[in-house]
């Protein structure tokens, strides 16, 4: 059975293995630490916690092992962020949304409702959307989500093929000693901090184009061209040639954490600018161009 969705929220699914607690709470409160109990006995008396018929689970009922539940994210008093979501293109298998600096792809952390795909959920009255591929919650710019389920492998593969030509902008110092247009390749792997990644040593796992395309004094304008897709690539290749990008809270050094108060006025200055692709349900050249610019004259 089909779990619904909540005001645009999907319902996250938890398996049930075999193991001594008493009842769905008790599992719940040992698994999601972070959780109150409070908050969890909310929820089941919301009716956000369903069984695998659907059915609302209440907060005595019996642990049934090897078998699952399904709960609602939601947070109370959530922060609103300063920028909403834009659709920029929109057909009967795709839409195309500009994301603002700060908000996540999919609900995350401290945003649900806020989340890119619940906000796009509510404009399109879709609650079947599901995000083609994701960018960095700090990065702004193109995300492109399947709104039909037998498109979805079609249009995944674009991205897992290398078949889709992404174009990035990106603010940093400039460097007039440093010879552009360039392909930086190296290997790279999840740092000791978790939310951050580095280069190391080994065969190349990465690439990136990039060339230079406005000087301002002693800032420039960069294009940025990923042919693989790490995270946070962009950001590391920048750093990696003493040009780390403006308004990065992570690298080179850790100015904020990750689940530290937001700065809306110091956004990352990275765009994704624009996507191209042959589409494969279509057939047609596809190209697409946010509508949101980097700050390259402060």
């Amino acid at each position: 059975m089909r779990i619904p969705t909540r005001n645009g929220v999907g319902a996250s699914r938890v398996s049930l293995p075999s193991g001594p607690w008493p009842t769905v709470l008790d599992f719940l409160l040992e698994r999601m630490p972070d959780i109150s109990r409070d908050e969890w006995l909310q929820r089941f008396a919301d009716q956000l916690v369903l069984d695998e018929s659907a059915q609302p689970v209440a907060a005595t009922q019996s642990y049934k092992p090897l078998t699952k539940v399904y709960y609602y994210r939601h947070i109370a008093n959530e922060p609103v962020l300063p920028d909403k979501a834009r659709i920029v293109f929109e057909d009967e298998h795709l839409i195309v949304a500009d994301k603002p600096h700060f908000m996540p792809v999919t609900p995350a952390g401290r945003y649900v409702q806020q989340s890119l795909l619940v906000q796009l959920k509510h404009l399109a009255d879709n609650d079947d959307l599901v995000p083609l591929h994701r960018i960095d919650r700090e990065t702004a710019g193109l995300v492109m989500f399947g709104k039909r389920l037998q498109d979805r492998d079609a249009y995944h593969a674009l991205f897992r093929d290398k078949q889709m030509h992404k174009v990035y902008e990106a603010v940093a110092a400039f460097n007039p000693a440093l010879q552009l247009p360039r392909l930086h390749t190296s290997r790279l792997q999840p740092d000791t901090l978790f939310f951050r990644t580095q280069e190391v040593d080994g065969e190349p796992n990465s690439e990136t184009r990039i060339s230079l395309l406005k000087v301002e004094g002693a800032r420039a304008l960069y294009q940025l061209e990923p042919i693989s897709g790490k995270r946070h690539q962009l950001r590391v290749h920048m750093m990696a040639l003493g040009l780390p990008l403006e308004g990065d809270q992570f690298y080179p050094t850790v100015l904020r954490g990750p689940d530290a108060d937001e700065d809306f006025s110091n956004p990352l200055q990275l765009l994704a600018k624009s996507v191209s692709f042959a589409d494969p349900v279509t057939g047609e050249p596809r190209t697409f161009h946010t509508t949101l610019r980097l700050n390259i004259h402060a």
